[in-house]
């Protein structure tokens, strides 16, 4: 993919598709490294499963028989000199600890490099495709950081669906506010 943000977008989507309540998506940046976690309470993936998610040839869907999601993300950052890692608890292992954390580590002056790219449109675009769901996003730099927790709007906001376009377009430009002081 050209940009991490769709990176994370297909990731989260997936969140979705498991029947995760709450996605986090947390971004830790330093001027060497690029620490991109995404952590969901989905169902899980069962240790088989586990197994192959980074094979390109690996996919839940029927419309194809590739998913290229994962082993993109892994290509990525192997590709940087990093790395990564994925863990899962199936809710048949756990049925109240369970959901998948995916880890990806990127050394930020190799040429390979993948760009960022707009995560805020990425955020955006999560919160209202998928209004149910909660998401907490948070973007770490040096002492700075950018962040945004759907069920801190949700208590504010009372019964307003986040996918209002005046709640989407006040999300939007809190981000990019956040973003131009940080």
């Amino acid at each position: 993919m050209k940009e991490l943000s769709l990176n994370i977008l297909d990731i989260t989507e997936n969140s979705v598709k498991a029947g995760a309540s709450l996605t986090e998506i947390f971004i830790d940046e330093s001027d060497e490294k690029l620490v991109l976690t995404i952590i969901d309470n989905g169902c899980g993936m069962t240790d088989e499963v586990l197994k192959t998610v980074t094979d390109p040839f690996y996919t839940t869907r029927t419309t194809r028989k590739v998913g290229m999601g994962l082993p993109l993300l892994k290509m990525e950052a192997e590709q940087t000199g990093g790395r990564l890692s994925i863990t899962s608890k199936h809710v048949s292992a756990d049925a109240d600890n369970h959901g998948t954390t995916v880890c990806a580590e990127f050394n930020k002056n190799h040429i390979d490099f993948t760009p960022l790219g707009d995560v805020v449109s990425t955020i955006t675009t999560l919160i209202q495709g998928h209004p149910d769901t909660d998401f907490f996003y948070r973007h770490s730099f040096d002492v700075k950081e950018v962040s945004l927790d759907t069920r801190e709007l949700r208590a504010v906001l009372d019964d307003v669906p986040l996918n209002t376009f005046e709640v989407i377009k006040w999300i939007e430009d809190n981000l990019k506010e956040q973003y131009l002081e940080a």
